[in-house]
């Protein structure tokens, strides 16, 4: 151990004791700064028995010093991957910004456990500082996608760190039908799922699509081909085509080649909120192209979904299944069970393949 980590702020105590007791703000905030200079002159080899100490001492001074001298001891702290954990704690629940701030932004010790409960409780400037973090798991930012405002959302999209859940995702793209900017963030991040891309797409302004053309120029033809009509329905566009979906779609074409896909495992995809997979298990069941299912997938109404599981051969349990994953999927209004079940029971296989026949020569004629 170094000459730095021998230095033990244990004499400290008895000091600080007397400090706490009888001495000025100044002779507080002096303490506080020879406390840090201790601990940031050895941090690198200090036990975690003496990180504790530290914290027991900074614990006690924070309490009784200004904010100005809390600021600085954030700032300090912020960026020191070692820093004594509950005063990192105590300073990112901090009321005041310019105190939680730069550990909220900063600091590695701060879980995603205590970001999400920072960002449940606190201020939209305490969110913000989150949102600028280097790395952002998808846990974090479904909260701050659900609580943020406007200037947090924008922050978070724009993090090349951070990850998004299909629920994230989906919040983001329905929050984005408003604002030109928003969705143009959103239709670039790759991860996005393919069916939130067509969605996207297909309720984009002309000024979103030419911002998407101009940032993807080798694949700008293929943009205008992913807009069916100015409404939820949208054609399939390769740009769109994310690894995550080509994986999916390989996985579904292998168990079908197999012998090995039938209504369980389009259960199963379902009921684990797998959209790709569900989709492409029922486009193959129901043997026509995954874009002309996806498209009945992507439907506001149910119906599409419908005649494709009806043409699939499918029961009602995993019927309902597969309408509950997109529900759940879409975060909007809860599609009317018992009416799908009223409508899917009197529904004729021979008339689903007859509407099944008019969505494929829709989806075959040339775009307008």
């Amino acid at each position: 151990m170094s000459s730095k980590s021998a230095i033990s702020p244990v004499h400290l105590l008895d000091e600080l004791q007397t400090t706490l007791a009888h001495g000025t703000v100044a002779r507080r905030v002096e303490t506080l700064r020879r406390v840090t200079d201790l601990f940031i002159n050895g941090a690198v080899d200090y036990s975690d028995e003496q990180i504790g100490l530290f914290d027991d001492v900074f614990q006690c001074l924070i309490d009784h010093i200004e904010t100005s001298a809390k600021m600085l001891l954030a700032n300090r702290l912020a960026p020191i991957d070692t820093a004594p954990p509950l005063t990192i704690r105590a300073l990112a629940f901090d009321d005041i910004i310019e105190v939680a701030g730069p550990v909220l932004s900063q600091s590695a010790r701060l879980d995603d456990k205590t970001l999400i409960e920072n960002a449940r409780s606190k201020s939209q400037a305490h969110l913000m500082a989150i949102s600028t973090r280097k790395v952002l798991s998808s846990a974090v930012t479904d909260v701050l996608v659900q609580r943020g405002n406007d200037e947090v959302i924008q922050s978070t999209v724009n993090n090349p760190g951070a990850e998004f859940t299909e629920r994230g995702f989906t919040r983001l793209v329905n929050r984005a039908e408003a604002d030109d900017n928003l969705a143009t963030c959103v239709g670039l991040r790759p991860s996005i799922p393919r069916h939130l891309y067509l969605k996207l797409l297909a309720k984009a302004s002309d000024t979103v699509r030419q911002r998407l053309e101009a940032a993807n120029p080798q694949q700008a033809a293929q943009v205008p081909t992913a807009v069916r009509e100015a409404t939820r329905r949208a054609r399939s566009a390769s740009s769109a085509m994310t690894k995550n979906t080509e994986i999916a779609h390989a996985l579904v074409k292998s168990l079908h080649e197999d012998g090995r896909l039938d209504e369980f495992q389009v259960a199963t995809f379902a009921d684990a909120g797998k959209f790709d997979e569900a989709n492409a298990s029922i486009a193959a069941l129901a043997n026509v192209p995954v874009a002309v299912a996806e498209n009945m997938m992507i439907e506001t109404r149910a119906e599409g979904v419908m005649i494709l599981a009806r043409v699939a051969g499918l029961s009602w349990s995993t019927v309902r299944t597969i309408i509950n994953m997109r529900d759940e999927l879409s975060g909007g209004e809860p599609t009317d069970i018992a009416a799908c079940k009223d409508t899917y029971e009197r529904l004729r296989p021979s008339t689903a393949q007859q509407v099944l026949r008019f969505h494929r020569m829709q989806q075959n004629a040339p775009a307008a």
